[in-house]
């Protein structure tokens, strides 16, 4: 169903060139969009026109026309006047109406087909064969971006991203749940990882001038067949959770550079906490103080280099030298060896999400 705001767009557009005013009701005669500058009553004349034969006809000097999709009767179309431009007129405006109604039309097929794409809920022989009847290409490379902002979605929602975007018609934007809004993105043969942050960027930058906060972007792998589409958007909502675990300062996150996060990301709680135990016999590595928390993160950003370390901590390499053993003492092990970096590094991200998805709990 058309949207009463496209509606209205409509007929305001048709009044700015013809001064013809029109009112689109309903069958039941309640008004859903209107050029008049005084409503009236018409729903006993909307019934009786309703049940006449007639595709159009003048009541009370009004001009009055079916508009239908499919032989099924839809709206009522009003226009001032009984004359012969009045009718001529009326007659484009159900003609634009209806085709209006079967671009919706295509549209909401393509949007449930692609949920239902993305969800999985397709067989193999139905992808490709309503593929072929929706016009949509099946073999072309193909990328899914997921947008998540602190607002809950709603159509105007989505209708302002599908105009943010341009409106490109290889492209497809829809949502399987309130909280995100889903791009289906084609990709020129060429396009590579610059290209998709170069995209992911002017959508953040879009939406940001928009007037969204809060804006996190993810993006799954590029897929060529159309029936590798849902594994694209598994992706990137795998990234989306893990970005906000392991890369919270990023606003456009890439599945493939979640590195380590993701396996970490897959496991069982139970198997997590027994890692930290044994590890750490019982302690955790969250417990340090905040200084040898900077003093860790910032040797690991150099990659265990002490001398670059010192210099950006503004101390004495014997000073960093004196924590990182202090820190040996305390855990058994030494971040210069680089087995024990691994194993520190994994325990500090293994923290990370026990401590993410405790947060879930509550």
């Amino acid at each position: 169903m058309i949207s009463n705001q496209i509606l209205q767009n409509t007929i305001e557009g048709l009044k700015g060139i013809t001064r013809i005013d029109f009112c689109i009701m309903d069958t039941d005669g309640k008004a859903l969009a209107s050029t008049f500058s005084k409503q009236e009553n018409y729903e006993d004349e909307i019934l009786s026109f309703v049940e006449s034969p007639a595709d159009s006809q003048v009541v009370q000097g009004y001009q009055f026309f079916k508009i239908f999709d499919e032989h099924q009767l839809e709206y009522i179309l009003l226009a001032n006047g009984g004359g012969e431009d009045v009718y001529m007129v009326g007659k484009i405006a159900v003609f634009q109406i209806q085709n209006l109604l079967v671009a919706y039309k295509e549209r909401f097929d393509k949007d449930n087909f692609i949920k239902n794409l993305l969800l999985d809920n397709l067989l193999l022989v139905d992808i490709y064969n309503r593929a072929k009847k929706l016009h949509i290409d099946t073999e072309v490379r193909r990328v899914i971006f997921i947008i998540e902002t602190k607002h809950e979605k709603d159509s105007s929602a989505l209708d302002n991203v599908r105009s943010l975007l341009g409106g490109k018609a290889k492209d497809f934007v829809t949502a399987v749940d309130e909280k995100n809004i889903i791009v289906v993105k084609e990709l020129e043969p060429n396009d590579g990882h610059a290209e998709l942050e170069r995209i992911a960027q002017n959508f953040y930058n879009l939406l940001r001038n928009d007037g969204e906060e809060d804006i996190l972007i993810a993006y799954g792998t590029v897929v060529s067949d159309i029936k590798e589409v849902s594994k694209s958007y598994k992706e990137a909502k795998l990234a989306l959770d893990v970005g906000k675990i392991f890369f919270g300062e990023k606003n456009i996150i890439a599945y493939s550079a979640l590195g380590i996060g993701r396996l970490i990301y897959q496991l069982p709680i139970p198997l997590c906490k027994m890692f930290i135990r044994e590890i750490f016999e019982g302690k955790s590595p969250d417990d340090f103080d905040e200084e040898t928390l900077t003093t860790i993160n910032k040797f690991f950003e150099n990659n265990l280099n002490v001398s670059e370390t010192s210099r950006q901590l503004y101390i004495h390499r014997n000073t960093l030298v004196y924590r990182l053993d202090k820190l040996q003492k305390s855990t058994g092990l030494d971040l210069r060896v680089f087995e024990d970096a691994i194993t520190f590094k994994i325990a500090l991200m293994v923290v990370k999400y026990m401590k993410y998805m405790e947060s879930l709990e509550y």
